[in-house]
């Protein structure tokens, strides 16, 4: 009977973890998913018209510009665009200092569904817009701050999530594998956007709005906030560090998941929560968390100049149609799997996050110039897309995970969610103002954005200088070898 408890319990157990990382995986696909199509649309917000077919019957009154969409059919349309992304990125990055804290403080199934809820609902207007025929870039500015506000709700809240679940054996391989959602929810999205784009540029937003919209209630009704009670017998072996909670706080368990009690005395592996969530200086104060944060700044600064503009570079400099530069941009994301992936396996192995991360931003630079002339080369793409991306997935998720469970914190296992908040709000600074700067940037010439992406990458590492220095002391005995 004890062997047909245990094993009962263990595999249920794994049942739920796997079905936990799926959700969440699925979740914050549908995040990015309904991010991507702003950047698949701007080509088509704003063409060539001169290689347009005119339909026969349509009156027209300017020749040069009768197939853009109004406001975007001017000579500043690229800091038209700029605006639309900042509008987005600015309130995601300042609503993101606030989204951890809620997140600590409120149930995570409630505040997920509201987000992506809420995020499907503003992504859904956005393209209402082309069936209502509006042409105020002031509505769309506005759908665009409301969207990033409702987007904040998302990375902190997954995070903690898998977090309250998964051990800290082979984190940054697992996490590697998870954070794929970013680049699998950009590739979706620029397929789904792609596809609608050349008929009807409305459907690019309606139908990822209607993606995370359903996810939202997929997430209200299936969402298992933290580790079920399984009965494990005291005598049975576990591997340490795989099935320990990344939050744990003391020897004493919390038996209750979402108001359901256990009667059995048994040993459990499910986190009680700190009674005082961590404050916001007190997150500052664990060593490595400003480091990490300025990095993942001038990170995100390089990537989401890539996300938001990269299709709009393909269409302008190959001119390609928007659909043909949306699948190609599509490449840069498959490339950031595998360089997530790869910078998860090397700094478990290595034992050096700030190392790992140096490295590949180091190579990401003269790449990312040499993807600006050799862009119709696949290979380019894809070695650009993992060097890039790695750090960013790397940062974000298992540097985020060790930094909110340091051993400074004694045990508080309500300080990843704020932790995390932190570093990805910093770094959603970068994210804003990269956009902005190629948007400004851009008519200048496309070179020039490609030496401001070099610089944010040589200023990445060197806010790791000092980490990788400690990385390199503990490798050559001198000190302790620890991570962050």
């Amino acid at each position: 009977i004890k062997i047909y408890i245990f094993f009962s319990s263990y595999s249920i157990f794994y049942l739920y973890r796997g079905f936990i990382l799926f959700l969440t995986f699925l979740f914050y696909t549908a995040y990015h998913l309904s991010r991507k199509p702003i950047s698949i649309v701007k080509s088509e917000l704003h063409r060539n018209c001169s290689t347009v077919i005119r339909p026969a019957d349509f009156n027209i009154t300017d020749n040069a510009t009768w197939c853009d969409w109004a406001p975007f059919d001017q000579d500043n349309y690229k800091t038209l665009f700029g605006v639309l992304d900042n509008s987005f990125l600015v309130a995601y990055a300042i609503g993101m200092f606030f989204s951890g804290m809620f997140g600590e403080r409120l149930p995570l199934r409630y505040y997920l569904s509201f987000g992506m809820l809420g995020s499907g609902l503003f992504t859904c207007l956005f393209g209402l817009g082309f069936y209502w025929n509006i042409h105020s870039l002031g509505y769309y500015a506005f759908i665009q701050v409301m969207n990033g506000l409702m987007q904040t709700t998302g990375w902190p809240a997954v995070v903690a999530c898998v977090g309250n679940w998964f051990g800290k054996g082979k984190r940054g391989f697992i996490m590697g594998v998870w954070n794929s959602h970013t680049s699998v929810g950009n590739i979706l999205g620029s397929l789904i956007a792609g596809a609608f784009v050349s008929s009807a540029w409305g459907m690019s937003f309606i139908v990822p709005g209607l993606i995370i919209a359903s996810t939202g209630i997929l997430c209200f009704f299936f969402l298992v906030e933290s580790q079920f009670p399984f009965i494990i017998d005291t005598y049975t072996h576990k591997e340490s560090g795989e099935t320990d909670p990344l939050l744990q706080n003391s020897s004493h368990v919390d038996r209750s998941v979402n108001g359901a009690i256990a009667t059995e005395p048994a040993e459990v592996v499910v986190v009680e929560e700190h009674p005082e969530a961590i404050s916001f200086c007190g997150a500052l104060s664990i060593p490595g968390v400003v480091e990490f944060s300025l990095c993942l700044l001038f990170a995100k600064l390089v990537s989401y100049t890539f996300l938001y503009w990269l299709p709009l570079y393909i269409s302008n400099v190959a001119h390609f149609e928007a659909k043909q530069a949306g699948d190609m941009s599509t490449l840069f994301d498959v490339g950031g799997i595998v360089g997530g992936i790869a910078a998860g396996l090397v700094s478990d192995y290595t034992g050096g996050r700030a190392t790992t991360c140096c490295v590949m931003l180091i190579a990401a630079a003269p790449m990312s110039l040499l993807t600006g002339f050799l862009f119709v080369y696949v290979g380019m793409l894809l070695l650009c897309g993992g060097l890039v991306n790695g750090p960013y997935a790397l940062i974000t998720t298992a540097v985020s995970a060790d930094l909110g469970t340091h051993e400074s914190l004694r045990g508080n296992s309500r300080a990843l969610s704020t932790v995390t908040a932190i570093i990805d709000g910093t770094g959603s600074i970068g994210a804003a103002v990269g956009p902005l700067l190629a948007g400004v940037i851009s008519p200048t010439g496309w070179n020039n954005v490609f030496y401001m992406l070099i610089s944010a990458d040589v200023l990445a590492c060197l806010f790791l200088s000092r980490l990788v220095f400690k990385e390199a002391q503990g490798w050559c005995g001198r000190g302790p070898r620890a991570r962050g």
